[in-house]
Parts: C-alpha cells; sequence; structure tokens
C-alpha cells in the first residue's frame, strides 16, 4: 500500500491540507458574489440569464464530471466490464443529443426550471408543474448523494478516516457555499473546478493505463485470465438489457434540470447549444476512459470491493504528486457537481412546489426560501449517501421514475402544437396537451418506470398523455385539426 510506503501521517496531511485550501477558495468565492446573487430570485437561481460561454462550458464540464461519475462508473466497469458501455453513451452521450435538439430552443427562453417551461408552454396546471418538479428532484438528490458518497470513499482510503463523518462534512461544506451565492457561487467555483478537471484529468487518464501499456490487447490478455472471456464482450447481456440501460441514461438525463438551468442561464441560445456539445462530446471520452479504468483494476486485481475499485488503484499505482492532483481532481468534481445539483435542487422546490401555490412572495421571500431549502436537502442527501447501496444503482433508478415520466411529456407537448408554424410563444398555451392528461403521463410514467422499467414507463407515459388530452380537451380543441392548425 502506498500509505505505508509514504506514511499515513504524510499522505494524511496532504489529503486533509488540499481540502482545507479548497473549502476555504470557494466560501471567499461565494462571499464575494453573495450581494449580487440576492439581488433577485433570477439572479440567485439563472444569474439573470445573462452569462458568457466560458462561464457555461466549464459549469457544464464540472457539473458532469463529479466523483459519483469517476468512482461509480470505475466500480461499474470492474463488475460489469465492456457492458457497462452502452449506459454511458447513453447517460452522457445525452448531453449532445440535448445540446442538438433542446439547449437552443431552452436559451431561448429566461424560465428558472424544465417544470416552468412545461408549465408556461405547454399545459398551464399547478399540480402537474409540482409532479414535475417532484420528480426532477429525484434525480438531483441522487445525483448530490453519490457526489458525497464518493468523496466518502475517496477519502476514506487515502486516510482511513471512516467515510460516515466525511460525507457528512463535504455536505455541510456544499451546503455553506451554495447558500451563500446560488447559481453565481456556482458557476464561479466551477470554472475554476473545470480547469482543474480538464488538466488534471488529462494527466491521470494517461497514467492511468501505463500498468496495461496503452494496449487493448494486452487488457484483453490480461482480463481473459482474471475475469473470463464474456468480461468484454456483450455475449451475456441481452439485447433488450443494453437498450434499457442507454435509455435510462438517455431520457434521464433530458429530464434533469440542472442542464436546463445552465441553458436558461445562457446569454443566447447559440451559448447554451455550444456550451452543452462540446462539453457532451468531451464526457462521453472521459467517463468512457473511467470505465475502462475499472477494467483496468479488475484485471490487476479481481477481488476487491467494486466499489473501492478507483481508490484502490489510485493508492497503489500512482506517485505521491499524482495522488494528491487526483485528489484534487476528485475533490473539484465533487464540489462542483454537489453546489450545482444543490441549487438547482432547491430552486425546483421554490419555484415549481412552493411558488405556484403563493404567488405573491416577493423576489427576497423566494431567496430566503431557496436557502431554507438548500439546507433542509444537504440533511436529504447526506442520509441518501449514507443509506444507498451504490452510487450508479441511485443513478438508474432516478433516471428512470423521472426520464420515463417527464421526456415523453415534454416531446409530445413540444411536437403537438395547436398553431404548427408559428414558434412558441410565452404565457400562452402551445400544445393539445390537458392538465389531467399530463397529471397521469406523469404519475403513471413513473411509477410505471420504477416499478417495470423505462420502456414500459415511455410507452404509458406517452400513452396517457395523448389519449387523456383527447379525451379531456376542451370544445374548443376538439373543433381543431388534432394535428395543429396551420
Amino acid at each position: 500500500m502506498l500509505k505505508k510506503i509514504i506514511g499515513a501521517d504524510l499522505l494524511t496531511s496532504i489529503v486533509i491540507s488540499i481540502t482545507v485550501i479548497f473549502c476555504l477558495v470557494f466560501l471567499v468565492v461565494s462571499l464575494k458574489v453573495k450581494d449580487s446573487a440576492s439581488s433577485t430570485f433570477a439572479m440567485y437561481a439563472i444569474g439573470g440569464g445573462a452569462l458568457p460561454l466560458y462561464l457555461i462550458l466549464f459549469s457544464d464540464v464540472a457539473t458532469i464530471l463529479g466523483a459519483g461519475n469517476f468512482i461509480g462508473h470505475a466500480s461499474e466497469g470492474f463488475k460489469e466490464g465492456i457492458s457497462h458501455i452502452p449506459f454511458v453513451l447513453g447517460e452522457q452521450g445525452s448531453k449532445i443529443v440535448f445540446a442538438l435538439v433542446f439547449a437552443g430552443f431552452a436559451g431561448r427562453f429566461s424560465y428558472i426550471t424544465i417544470s416552468e417551461l412545461m408549465y408556461d408552454l405547454l399545459h398551464r396546471d399547478r399540480v402537474a408543474r409540482v409532479i414535475s418538479g417532484f420528480l426532477t428532484c429525484i434525480i438531483l438528490l441522487a445525483w448530490l448523494a453519490g457526489q458525497a458518497k464518493g468523496l466518502g470513499y475517496i477519502f476514506h482510503q487515502f486516510t482511513d478516516v471512516s467515510p460516515v463523518p466525511i460525507i457528512i462534512f463535504f455536505n455541510v461544506v456544499f451546503v455553506l457555499y451554495t447558500y451563500l451565492g446560488g447559481i453565481l457561487s456556482v458557476v464561479w467555483t466551477d470554472l475554476i473546478q473545470g480547469i482543474l478537471i480538464v488538466v488534471f484529468g488529462t494527466v491521470f487518464y494517461y497514467l492511468a493505463f501505463a500498468p496495461i501499456d496503452w494496449s487493448p490487447t494486452v487488457l484483453a490478455n490480461k482480463l481473459a485470465t482474471t475475469a473470463g472471456p464474456d468480461f468484454l464482450s456483450f455475449s451475456h447481456v441481452s439485447t433488450l438489457s443494453l437498450l434499457e440501460s442507454f435509455f435510462i441514461g438517455l431520457f434521464g438525463v433530458l429530464a434533469a434540470q440542472i442542464y436546463w438551468q445552465r441553458c436558461f442561464a445562457a446569454k443566447d441560445a447559440r451559448t447554451a447549444r455550444l456550451g452543452m456539445l462540446i462539453s457532451g462530446i468531451l464526457v462521453v471520452i472521459l467517463v468512457s476512459l473511467t470505465t475502462f479504468v475499472g477494467m483496468t483494476v479488475k484485471a490487476l486485481n479481481p477481488d476487491i470491493d467494486p466499489q473501492l475499485a478507483m481508490p484502490w488503484y489510485i493508492m497503489n499505482y500512482m506517485p505521491l504528486a499524482v495522488v494528491a492532483m487526483t485528489y484534487s481532481l476528485i475533490l473539484a468534481a465533487a464540489m462542483s457537481s454537489a453546489d450545482s445539483l444543490l441549487n438547482s435542487t432547491a430552486v425546483v422546490v421554490v419555484n415549481d412546489i412552493i411558488y405556484p401555490f403563493v404567488p405573491d412572495l416577493t423576489d427576497q421571500q423566494l431567496i430566503v426560501w431557496a436557502k431554507r431549502m438548500t439546507l433542509v436537502i444537504g440533511v436529504l442527501g447526506t442520509f441518501l449517501a449514507l443509506y444507498a447501496d451504490t452510487i450508479i444503482g441511485m443513478f438508474s433508478k432516478a433516471y428512470s421514475m423521472a426520464g420515463g415520466a417527464i421526456v415523453p411529456v415534454l416531446i409530445i407537448g413540444l411536437l403537438w402544437k395547436r398553431v404548427r408554424n408559428r414558434p412558441f410563444t410565452k404565457g400562452e398555451k402551445n400544445s393539445y396537451l390537458t392538465p389531467w392528461a399530463v397529471r397521469s403521463a406523469l404519475v403513471g410514467g413513473a411509477i410505471t418506470s420504477a416499478l417495470f422499467g423505462i420502456f414500459w414507463g415511455i410507452a404509458i407515459s406517452t400513452t396517457l398523455a395523448f389519449v387523456v388530452s383527447l379525451l379531456t380537451r376542451p370544445k374548443e380543441d376538439g373543433q381543431q385539426d388534432l394535428l395543429g392548425r396551420a
């Protein structure tokens, strides 16, 4: 063990020093922007919808590449081998799909959440807005817990300190600087973290494959001995399972508030599209490499706990300087994702669950509520991190429920327009979707996805959205062409 060679005290001191420096730097950033962030709720939630490309791009990169991805996908690569790649391509490739299909559209508007967009443009129903807000929170909470859980694994491996107090400590830190500065704190700290992730990540992945001579052939030969011939094939996995993994990732991410929030925060549609496209291409590459790192660990030591695959590898195969650098990488990744998730979840709760029923709240009251929710969500995230079995397991269940419910309703609403050739107009119901159709589709799709899988969830959500709309549409809509007026 590297800790025995260099001394546990030295490594522990390095890790603690890096942690303290990061926490202090980000706290200073939060204090500097807190006054601007607290000027209006729109500033706290989306930076006034005027953020430039460099902030959007690095915030996207830093948010996506969290500790949950870094630790979780390595663990799944260790356990599942090449058959985990379809989930990676769905989950991470969805950012590219989002950029090409949705980001430019979202960037035209200054909504605060995806639920607000759907409410204002598609169905105009407060209850449906609350339901979709609740479902988007499920994804955000799972990701938030994943960051703390990933850091707990890493810190324990580096210092022998129990992961439980570490998980609690980091969630306290996440809450503190997100509470102070809202989205402005998030994007400015993400700028620092995103640069660190790109630079340190390049060095890490280069060194990570040195034990197999950077050769897929060497990796395949070693895995044939330690894991068996099926580890590098799809033969033991059904086509349906592979497709389900792909679509769970794809639909789950398309329902994720953090990406819509970045688009609403961007200064224009081009900025939103370009930021997500570049970051999407980058993360497909990096998360795929992370999976192959897990497979490399399997080739070297097939008997360790899969959840500790990445920490074990770092500790046993990286020089001290690279260990410190990699810890900085993981810490930056975790903090950047966690602050984004905290802010997004708090904003969703206030904007989509509280505000629709208390519309007279002032900007300052909304900000106060957002800060309160940041504290509450931090506690919930800590609880989930302590009791969830696996990181990717949390992600997958959350993706299924939200993606299988929200995305079909969104797509049907955008395609089934009341006036076919007219652009979507704010403050107006642009779709034939009805309130009861959206409610039933969201609830039915989420429950079905959780119980029977995302394909059944998508089918149920789609069917209910369309059929119930036909059954409950107003008389004036019944006189229109169901495919939309010219």
